[in-house]
């Protein structure tokens, strides 16, 4: 296991990546989300590992990267933060009703994050949907509560940060990993 390594994750439009942008600011070594580079990468050469396409093929490739996120997150000292992690795919995909394949099951038991998981509750002020992120506001709220229980399943324990403004969430996560 990884003690330094500590996942935030939730629904989409919750302020996870507002906040990972200020902890990379405060000096904290940050992962970013992979999906949405994925989307990014997909949509500018006409792919079809999207979301909204070949569902599956998107969570091979989010597994792709972040195990090699994962992996390459071993060098830093100090606390890493991860905009999402492996366990999020394991979401992803039972919220797509899609099966959650045995090898994608191993790679979340074997690469581990800390037991503390930071979790950003759906937040309906700050909810807003772009050209990546296409989820309703229903499908934000089921992505969080899938996310709390997926993660539990798996020995994680959950902390809800507060619906507060970035720096209060980012003094709330510092507090939490007591620095």
């Amino acid at each position: 296991m990884s003690d330094h390594f500590f996942v935030v994750t939730g629904g989409p439009g919750a302020g996870k990546t507002s906040l990972i942008t200020e902890l990379a600011r405060r000096g904290f070594h940050t992962i970013p989300e992979s999906g949405r580079a994925i989307i990014r990468e997909e949509m500018a050469s006409g792919g079809d590992a999207l979301p909204w396409a070949d569902r599956t093929a998107y969570s091979e490739r989010m597994l792709e990267q972040d195990l090699s996120a994962h992996s390459a997150a071993q060098a830093p000292s100090g606390a890493v933060i991860f905009d999402r992690g492996i366990p999020d795919i394991m979401g992803y995909l039972t919220l797509c009703g899609l099966p959650v394949p045995r090898h994608l099951t191993t790679a979340a038991k074997a690469a581990r994050y800390n037991r503390r998981v930071f979790l950003a509750p759906y937040w309906d002020e700050i909810f807003t949907q772009d050209t990546e992120r296409k989820q309703t506001r229903a499908e934000a709220e089921a992505t969080c509560a899938v996310m709390r229980e997926t993660y539990t399943a798996l020995g994680y324990k959950i902390t809800e940060l507060p619906r507060a403004d970035i720096a209060t969430r980012a003094d709330f996560v510092c507090a939490q990993l007591a620095i």
